[in-house]
């Protein structure tokens, strides 16, 4: 049979998976120390925002010029070109998004042992070849380069379930910023390395008008219901298989 069929027995495997990443989860909330442990966590969230500023740059033709990440797990994206109000609104969009989409585009590739491991590969490979391209500072360098060789390592070399584990792990994690770091979507201001300066929605609503409340509730809104797509389509394969 196919593996794309999803027979009962990979659906077993995918839900247990799913048990596992919730239960070290929650662990992670409740155990000592366990912040120190899912530190590295909130750093490849804010790997993803930052990615979801560039993606959206190039999306509206902008070059994504480089990137850097730091120790309190802030980081930033420096795009340049296009600068029309609705390009830079919507670069400053694609960060807030770039966590609700990846972890749903997690979501619907755990559904298969291969492709998680296929998507691992391709994900930890090109987290290589961005941070030789556009890392610029020591912090993000290092923590990108040790997390992309650790990514690729699984997708070429674990076992398939291993790697299904990891895929769903990850957009769990990423799916709970959505929810723990959802307080930025309506702070006019951020603080990044150390320096003030307008929050991605304090940007849009200074390049569209309104409220920045209201585009952190837009974007909240959003971001939930694809998350929410992506969960739903992982369980209801499950529930169907």
């Amino acid at each position: 049979m196919s593996e794309l069929s999803t027979p009962k027995p990979a659906a077993e495997r995918a839900q247990r998976a799913l048990l596992i990443a919730v239960g070290i989860t929650i662990a992670l909330y409740v155990v000592p120390y366990g912040n120190i442990v899912g530190y590295p966590l909130i750093l490849f969230s804010t790997f993803v925002h930052e990615m979801g500023h560039g993606i959206a740059g190039w999306m509206v033709g902008r070059e994504f010029v480089s990137f850097e990440m730091f120790a309190n797990a802030s980081g930033v994206a420096h795009t340049a070109g296009n600068s029309g109000r609705l390009a830079s609104a919507f670069v400053a969009f694609g960060g807030l998004v770039g966590p609700a989409i990846v972890a749903a585009v997690f979501f619907v590739v755990a559904r298969w042992t291969r492709a998680s491991r296929v998507a691992l590969g391709v994900f930890g490979v090109g987290m290589l070849v961005l941070d030789l391209l556009l890392v610029r500072n020591v912090f993000g360098f290092a923590f990108v380069a040790a997390l992309g060789v650790a990514l690729a390592a699984v997708g070429l070399k674990a076992k398939a379930e291993t790697a299904q584990f990891v895929v769903v792990f990850l957009a769990v994690q990423l799916g709970l910023t959505v929810f723990s770091r959802g307080d930025y979507l309506f702070t006019e201001f951020a603080t990044v390395d150390g320096k003030q300066m307008p929050s991605d929605v304090g940007r849009i609503a200074e390049y569209l008008f309104l409220p920045y409340w209201f585009w952190g509730a837009l974007i909240a809104v959003f971001s939930v219901a694809v998350l929410g797509i992506g969960a739903f389509t992982f369980l209801r394969r499950l529930k169907n298989s």
